[in-house]
């Protein structure tokens, strides 16, 4: 059996999880639960960043450990994937002493063993927000972060550092000869710009008493892992890397991530691999930024859409319609509130809901029983799009065939055979319903629950209840 690894970034869980962290995981498990359906053994990671600096500052301004505020945060991840029905096999915490230290250390080792680890004195401007030395390029006009709104900090500190420029040249080949795909090609493109432009060793380590939350540097008390080597590594560590290896021959995985940690994971992490002798990613996956009204959303501009208020206003699967169909996978979108009021009654209250109500209706009023021919399968150019990530295109797919079904209602018209020719009319009514059945089965990955009710329904010869109730004006 073939095997499918598929993982989201781990988090920062230093606030409430938002859009971003919501569509990125569903992407993951709209993955997994695809790939599954094809009868490929799959797994699918994600988790959270826990040891950085950002986490002991959002504590204390709590006044609360680390320890505690980070258990409150996790359960906050946990409840939103539950509230949009993401099943996940693990979710690795970088703070696991027993499932993820083993394996950084050991990802650290490596990494000494083939000579690529050196010590040296660094002088940078360090970003709390980015937790990463910024260049003087990469700040505004004043010195200032534009993401973060302030001044990075001016230190001078001797840190572990990697030879990253080693590996520069390998990477750009294997990016160039698609060994290494990123998709989509804009993204492959500004990876190979960065590679071509030289790239410098990057520090791996900060000094202990800078970074009391994290893993030792092996053999050297005085430092803390920097979130290059912890961080990255999870996706090995959580498959049994440097403590038994017994999910690793589910490695190489495809990743999905936001192209703000592209260069991370497409320059960084295939470098720390290539040097411990480790296989190189299957696939990196970036997708575009969701914004709205033209802008980043913020509180301070007061434009943010929240999951778990879309989940509230419209549904669990509603809500994962509405980023799978209308968010698109490859650039930025801007969606609104109106908007997703919009696409939420046409899509589903006068689109498939009204369909399933009106074929059932038709079905339970007319037919004997339950249909016993149910097709299951999937269209050449539906399994394309899964394999290309377009995931607009994949829902775009099922909403053509429910456009075509009622189409074929409206002409066939079904309502008015049975009056004249009650056989004839079954006939019309049993196809129907094999269709409405092939819809429900395309749906499986994209908006489980909704799959699962039709199906009972059609299984049952029987009106569900109203699936898409109208907005409240």
């Amino acid at each position: 059996m073939s095997k499918y690894y598929v993982t989201s970034p781990i988090y920062y869980p230093n606030a409430q999880p938002h859009l971003g962290h919501a569509y990125t995981t569903l992407l993951c498990d709209v993955l997994n639960r695809f790939h599954k359906s094809l009868g490929e053994d799959t797994y699918f990671l994600t988790g959270t960043d826990e040891n950085s600096e950002k986490i002991i500052q959002a504590a204390e301004k709590l006044g609360e450990g680390p320890k505690e505020y980070l258990e409150k945060n996790v359960q906050r991840f946990k409840d939103l994937y539950q509230l949009l029905g993401i099943e996940y096999d693990q979710f690795i915490r970088t703070s696991d002493k027993e499932k993820h230290w083993p394996g950084a250390i050991e990802m650290w080792n490596r990494l000494s063993e083939a000579g690529d680890l050196y010590k040296s004195s660094y002088t940078g401007l360090y970003c709390v927000g980015h937790e990463a030395f910024l260049t003087e390029k990469e700040l505004d006009e004043n010195g200032i972060c534009p993401d973060h709104g302030v001044a990075p900090e001016k230190i001078v500190e001797e840190n572990w550092f990697f030879k990253l420029s080693k590996y520069a040249s390998e990477i750009q080949k294997l990016i160039e000869s698609g060994e290494l795909p990123i998709t989509p090609e804009t993204r492959k493109n500004e990876v190979l710009s960065f590679l071509r432009s030289g790239v410098e060793d990057v520090s791996f380590s900060r000094p202990a008493e800078k970074m009391t939350w994290g893993v030792p540097v092996p053999g050297d008390d005085g430092q803390k892992m920097y979130v290059w080597v912890d961080a990255l590594s999870n996706y090995i560590t959580a498959l049994g890397f440097g403590r038994g290896e017994e999910l690793m021959d589910f490695w190489p995985g495809t990743h999905v991530l936001g192209k703000d940690i592209l260069r991370f994971h497409a320059v960084f992490w295939p470098a720390m691999l290539l040097s411990a002798k480790l296989p190189l990613p299957k696939q990196l996956f970036v997708h575009g930024t969701i914004i709205s009204d033209g802008k980043k959303m913020s509180k301070t501009l007061g434009n943010t859409i929240s999951p778990y208020e879309m989940v509230e206003r419209y549904g669990k699967d509603a809500t994962r319609y509405l980023l799978l169909r209308h968010v698109h996978p490859f650039e930025d979108t801007d969606i609104t509130w109106e908007r997703l009021d919009e696409w939420y009654t046409a899509g589903l209250v006068n689109g498939l809901g009204n369909l399933v109500s009106r074929i059932m209706k038709l079905a339970e009023t007319h037919l004997d029983g339950p249909v016993e021919f149910l097709p299951v399968g999937i269209f050449e150019d539906y399994e394309k799009a899964f394999e290309n990530f377009d995931f607009n295109h994949s829902v775009n797919i099922v909403w053509g065939t429910i456009k075509f079904l009622d189409e074929r209602i409206t002409t066939k018209e079904p309502f008015k055979v049975v009056k004249t020719d009650l056989e004839k009319g079954k006939e019309i009514i049993t196809m129907v319903v094999q269709d409405l059945y092939l819809v429900a089965h395309l749906l499986e990955s994209l908006m489980p629950e909704t799959s699962a009710t039709i199906k009972t329904a059609v299984r049952a010869n029987k009106k569900p209840e109203n699936l898409f109730p109208r907005l409240e004006s």
